[in-house]
């Protein structure tokens, strides 16, 4: 178990929990940016209604550059002014290698409602949960990280213009014993202060490309796994930093390798605790005789149409899952790559965008999707939202599974149109997302006011890769052209 202390639950047990501290730590947005308050202030905003916090963290993007356009959260006419910032006193933990300093997360309200914006990554998370828990639902999930590790400090990418960096290992050396060795210490820190962290790891081993690594993260509910996700990112950096390491979440940062992916795995449980997903014990021998497929014959009825919601929304959703101009180069289809770039599922299948995982190749109660589009780039309460939100749908449409699974299909079918292929590209994706029937605008799954401002945020993104000269162009074009 980890060693993250129990969270309070009263204003009365958190002073006694910070009487030793002077200062706290707290952490907004799916960026990760945050402050420290002084006890005091913290205490007081605790016990209150929250504190103010500048909306422009919903107003610019990763580099500190406002949107080209306005957005419903965060704009110039009302001069960027506060949010209610809503301490989240389930989150507390301590940074160990930040002095044990305390540290809380916070969502967003409308100062003037008193409602979540529709913006706030947490906020959309918790929306998505507790629509679960309205029809008796319990939403759990994993994420795995691939990331590739430079020895290079912020210093020096800059100096060196991200270019010609140093892989932290050389070679191809997936599940090695060996390459870990090379930097035992900094490898065993990122798996160790994770536990103190309180964001336990299932897995840890590098994977193939110089210099990567994968780390799974343990399974837990959907809201506390996207905190975790987040939070490990967080926390590879910071250790990253003690080490003269920079880990990369780029999901494509080598055109010649492997990109890095964020899989989600997914299950539903119901009030009980018993998977959703998974068959009656009596139809654990031969699996259910109405399954449409064989590779789905060990998944519930439910889970069935759970599967046939995510598929059938996934191309609208897909800024959701891969928000990044490079994230797309990351899905080159295949299976030597095994990044999908299709509607596409099938047992226990890597090639797939959807793997089912279930009898007989696990238990019953470990019956779950695991969802293989998103790369390392993602945001976790993003990805996880799109997920569950379109699989409620297909469960409560009732929805059938858009044709076979993917061992039955054969290039031609791609190429003839049989199969659906994802948008190649964040410009098609958003279009997609945006268009005026989009499965993401319904009310039911994020409706109008999230894709409107998230969807312009990705639009922002785009103009600002198509104003951008390249590299690759100059080289191409200056001499030859």
């Amino acid at each position: 178990m980890s060693p993250t202390p129990r969270a309070p639950t009263s204003i009365e047990e958190l002073t006694v929990l910070l009487e030793d501290d002077h200062k706290v730590k707290v952490a907004v947005d799916g960026v990760l940016r945050g402050k420290f308050m002084s006890k005091d202030k913290f205490l007081s905003a605790a016990s209150s209604d929250g504190f103010g916090f500048c909306s422009v963290i919903f107003g610019w993007d990763i580099h500190d550059t406002v949107y080209s356009r306005e957005l419903l959260i965060s704009n110039r006419a009302n001069g960027y002014r506060d949010l209610l910032a809503i301490i989240d006193l389930s989150t507390y933990r301590r940074i160990p290698w930040e002095h044990n300093v305390p540290f809380f997360l916070v969502s967003f309200l409308d100062p003037d409602t008193k409602e979540p914006i529709c913006a706030d990554p947490r906020g959309v998370m918790k929306q998505v949960v507790e629509r679960a828990g309205s029809k008796g639902w319990q939403c759990y999930a994993g994420c795995e990280y691939e990331y590739f590790q430079f020895k290079e400090t912020p210093d020096s990418l800059a100096a060196k213009k991200f270019t010609n960096l140093q892989p932290l290992t050389s070679g191809m050396h997936g599940y090695s014993l060996l390459r870990t060795q090379l930097n035992n210490d900094y490898f065993h820190d990122l798996f160790d202060e994770s536990f103190k962290f309180g964001v336990p790891l299932e897995g840890h081993h590098t994977e193939t490309g110089p210099g990567v690594y994968e780390t799974a993260l343990a399974y837990t509910t959907a809201s506390r796994m996207a905190d975790n996700a987040i939070l490990f990112k967080y926390l590879a950096k910071s250790i990253g930093m003690k080490h003269g390491v920079v880990p990369s979440f780029m999901a494509k940062p080598w055109g010649n390798l492997p990109g890095c992916s964020g899989h989600i795995h997914v299950s539903l449980r119901d009030e009980n605790g018993k998977s959703i997903f998974a068959v009656p014990d009596s139809e654990l021998r031969t699996g259910r005789a109405d399954a449409a497929y064989p590779d789905t014959k060990f998944l519930s009825q439910e889970g069935e149409w759970f599967l046939a919601g995510v598929l059938d929304g996934l191309p609208d959703v897909m800024p959701m899952l891969v928000p990044t101009i490079n994230g797309y180069k990351r899905l080159v289809g295949g299976e030597a790559f095994w990044a999908p770039n299709a509607v596409t599922y099938g047992y226990d299948s890597r090639a797939a965008s959807v793997r089912i995982i279930s009898p007989p190749s696990v238990p019953p109660a470990a019956t779950r999707l695991e969802v293989r589009v998103p790369g390392a780039d993602m945001n976790p309460y993003f990805a996880l939202s799109a997920v569950f939100a379109l699989g409620f749908r297909g469960i409560e449409k009732k929805l059938k599974l858009p044709g076979p699974p993917v061992g039955q299909l054969t290039l031609e079918d791609k190429q003839d149109g049989k199969v659906r292929m994802l948008p190649q590209s964040l410009e098609s994706a958003t279009a997609r997302m945006m268009r005026p029937n989009s499965i993401a605008r319904e009310e039911s799954v994020f409706g109008e006011d999230f894709v409107e401002h998230f969807g312009g945020t990705r639009q922002h993104e785009v103009r600002l890769w198509n104003e951008a000269v390249t590299n690759w162009e100059v080289e191409r074009y200056l001499e030859l052209a």
